[in-house]
Parts: C-alpha cells; sequence; structure tokens
C-alpha cells in the first residue's frame, strides 16, 4: 500500500510526502510517483504523530466516575473495587474509545498498563494503532496472589506471537508500594532474562517516598538501584518527589522518565522537577495517564498543561518552551520505546499528522509549534496515519459511532453489576 500526501506544509516549505510500506520513502516538491492514494494537503501541515507513553486506556470506563479526591484514598475506595467487577469485553470497548479518541487527536503510539490484557491487545488490532502493552501486577503484599498474577505474566509473554507486531509485550509493575519485593525482584530477572521493559509507577506522591522510607529506610530510587533493577528498560512514570541524589542515580543508569502533568495537578501528587531532569541529561516522554485521572487521553492538551505548568511553578517564562512540550510528545518520546518515529525523514515511519491550517485556532500561523502547543484542539487534526495506515482522515474515523454505542451498553451493564454488588456487600 502506498500513499502520496501532495503540496503539505513542511519544515515552511510546501513538499510532497512518498509512503510506501509503512516507511517515508521519498520527500521533495512535486514529486512524480504513482501511488495507491493520494493526499492533498493543500492548507494543511503536516507533522509528526504523538506518543502518549503512560496510559490505563480502558479507564475511559471511569470518566469522572470520582473526581477530586487524593491519590490514594481515590484507588483504594473507588477505582479498585470498581475494577474487581471490570471484564476483559469491557477492556476491549474502553480501550477502543479511549483509542479513538487518541486518534482523533493525534496519537499513534501509547504505553499501556491494566487488568485483562488480551481485551487491550485485541483493540490495539482492531483499531490500526500501535502500543506497548504491559498487564497490571499488583499483589499487595500478598505472596499468593503474586505467584498467579506471575503466573499470568508469564503466559502472555509465551503466547505474545499470537498477537500482531502493532503490540509489544512490556513487564508492569504498578509500584513499590503495591508489589511484593518477590515480585519486584521477579521482574527483575524475567527483564533481564528476555531483554524486557519495565513499565511502572515511581515516587508519584510525597506520601509514597515518606512511608517507603519508613519501611525500609531508603528512598524508593536509591532502594531500586540497592537490588540492581535501574537501568535503561526501566519506564518511570510521574517521578515528582525525587532528590538531587536520585535524579543522578536515575541519569547514571539511563532510566526513561514519564512526565503526566495534568493527573499530577488534578491528584496534587507533586510536581516533577523537569528542569533538574532535563539538565541531568534523562530521557523524558510525556503521558496523559489513565482517563480517571486526567481526564482524557489529548495530548495536545497535555503538551500546553506540561509547559505551563513548570513556567508557572518555576515563575519562569522560559521554563519548557513550545518545542521542548512538542519535543516530549513526539521525538523524546519515541526514544523511550525505540520507535522509528518522531521526526519527518526518509527511512522513518510514517506515524503522521496532517493538520488544518484554516481552523480557527491555528489562525493566523505565525509558528506553527507554539500553535499547536498554545492554541490547538484535537478538530485542529485533519488527517491520522499510524504506519502509513490512514486511521482518519477528513475527522473521521470510520467506526467511531459503532464503537460508541458497544462501550455505552458496556459502562451500563458495568454499573448495574458494581452497583449490585455493593448493595449485596453492606
Amino acid at each position: 500500500m502506498s500513499n502520496l500526501i501532495k503540496n503539505v506544509l513542511l519544515n515552511n516549505i510546501r513538499q510532497d510526502i512518498f509512503i510506501q510500506d509503512g516507511l517515508i520513502r521519498s520527500i521533495g516538491e512535486n514529486l512524480n510517483i504513482v501511488a495507491d492514494k493520494i493526499l492533498d494537503g493543500t492548507n494543511k501541515a503536516v507533522i509528526p504523530s504523538f506518543v502518549n507513553a503512560h496510559t490505563h486506556s480502558a479507564m475511559t470506563l471511569m470518566r469522572s466516575y470520582a473526581d477530586d479526591m487524593h491519590l490514594h484514598n481515590w484507588l483504594e475506595n473507588k477505582i479498585w473495587p470498581f475494577e474487581k467487577n471490570i471484564t476483559e469485553e469491557d477492556v476491549y470497548w474502553g480501550t477502543r474509545l479511549a483509542i479513538i479518541e487518541m486518534i482523533k487527536s493525534g496519537t499513534t503510539h501509547f504505553n499501556d498498563m491494566y487488568w485483562h490484557y488480551n481485551g487491550t491487545a485485541r483493540a490495539v488490532m482492531d483499531s490500526g494503532i500501535h502500543a506497548n502493552l504491559s498487564s497490571a501486577f499488583i499483589d499487595l503484599g500478598n505472596e499468593e496472589t503474586s505467584k498467579i498474577q506471575i503466573a499470568e505474566q508469564i503466559e502472555i509473554f509465551n503466547n505474545r506471537h499470537e498477537y500482531s507486531s502493532n503490540v509489544t509485550f512490556t513487564l508492569g509493575i504498578h509500584a513499590l508500594y503495591t508489589v511484593s519485593e518477590s515480585g519486584v525482584l521477579w521482574a527483575r530477572d524475567f527483564a533481564k532474562e528476555h531483554n524486557l521493559k519495565i513499565h511502572m509507577h515511581l515516587s508519584e506522591t510525597q506520601r509514597e517516598v515518606d512511608e517507603w522510607v519508613e519501611q525500609t529506610g531508603m528512598r524508593p530510587v536509591d532502594y531500586l538501584d540497592s537490588i540492581g533493577l535501574l537501568g535503561p528498560n526501566i519506564l518511570a512514570a510521574h517521578v515528582n518527589w525525587v532528590s538531587e541524589d536520585e535524579i543522578k542515580r536515575l541519569a547514571d543508569n539511563n532510566v526513561g522518565i514519564i512526565h503526566c502533568p495534568t493527573s499530577n495537578m488534578k491528584l496534587a501528587s507533586g510536581v516533577f522537577p523537569y528542569q533538574r531532569m532535563k539538565d541531568a541529561g534523562l530521557r523524558i516522554g510525556l503521558a496523559t495517564d489513565g482517563v480517571a485521572s486526567n481526564n482524557n487521553v489529548d495530548m495536545l492538551g497535555e503538551m500546553k498543561m506540561a509547559a505551563l505548568l513548570q513556567k508557572s511553578n518555576n515563575q519562569d517564562p522560559t521554563v519548557m518552551p513550545a518545542g521542548e512540550a512538542f519535543y516530549l510528545a513526539t521525538e523524546g518520546g519515541a526514544s523511550l520505546f525505540n520507535l522509528n518515529m518522531g521526526t519527518i525523514a526518509i527511512g522513518k515511519s510514517a506515524d503522521l499528522l496532517l493538520v488544518d491550517l484554516k481552523n480557527i485556532h491555528l489562525i493566523p500561523n505565525h509558528h506553527l509549534i507554539p500553535n499547536l502547543v498554545y492554541s490547538a484542539h484535537s478538530d485542529c487534526i485533519d488527517t491520522t496515519i499510524s504506519r502509513g495506515n490512514i486511521l482518519m482522515e477528513n475527522g473521521v474515523v470510520d467506526d467511531e459511532e459503532y464503537v460508541i454505542e458497544r462501550f455505552q451498553n458496556a459502562v451500563e451493564s458495568l454499573v448495574d453489576n458494581y452497583s449490585k454488588h455493593s448493595f449485596n456487600r453492606k
């Protein structure tokens, strides 16, 4: 399959882009190439698509279900009880809806951690997007639960070839405070044996850090270093409460860091030390986190939130300029997962967005990247292309209405079942 984008704005020049077999094969003016499909880029600009580096996509099922709460209260008394009733089909439709939202707002790769791995994987394959997927590992210190979940992770890993190349298996450790030490050590060894990435939450709240210090006498990053877990295969989300020494340890071990500004602000869980992380040379990506704590998966909005949070917190409008926020959502995120995307060049994966320059939010177009970071809404995105496949054109995703209908049915059934079970427990 081949596509030819004609007369599109790239680096302030009107150019053509030829795509074949998922890769950008040629870029130039007035390309005379035959393609299966021609896309008119008139009045449009082309940019790399976004990487959502940390989310729990099926939590669309709980959008605005529990808001304005402290993180640990929110998890223990609202989210985890609700999730006990969620089935694989619920996860499938919850993820399908999240993916449509991602496609419409420009994301073509996401990094996910959630229950019912197979439901998420099926949703990815049926949608045309690509993702790193990890199964949630939460045993709350129960060794029997830990054994069951380890067995589940091994089974998923052994069956990973049943999924398409759009699904990449990743190990998941929810957090140090939710996984037993034996489980953490198993993940460390299994990841090393099979050259796997480990996706986890780390030092998200001050309470989490304080309790870990009280329990172990060590800060979380120091503890991970002491057991030999830190390394370039670690993808750590949040990382708000870290000392200068911990930042140095993270940098020395080339750990991948994931910033989730909207979720952190909403849950008041802490402010990401971006400038200190950047100055230390750490690899940083940007993410929305789950819909239950954001409450969307729109990376355009996340870029703006990230930039404004850092400017406000540092009392310095020059911190995280628009270009840096855009980098975190594109090339920075792609680097965390060794993806051949994030920039537009010959040989790169054709993960691209066509942006409507006539959209009211982008007029006038003095500077495209600042416009996208500070002004754009998802309706500015006209076309979303993932590995050369057109997932949205003219703002339309083919099966959107069908997915919304099935999603609504799943939510209604889930809420009804949860209400009955909650009543029976009283």
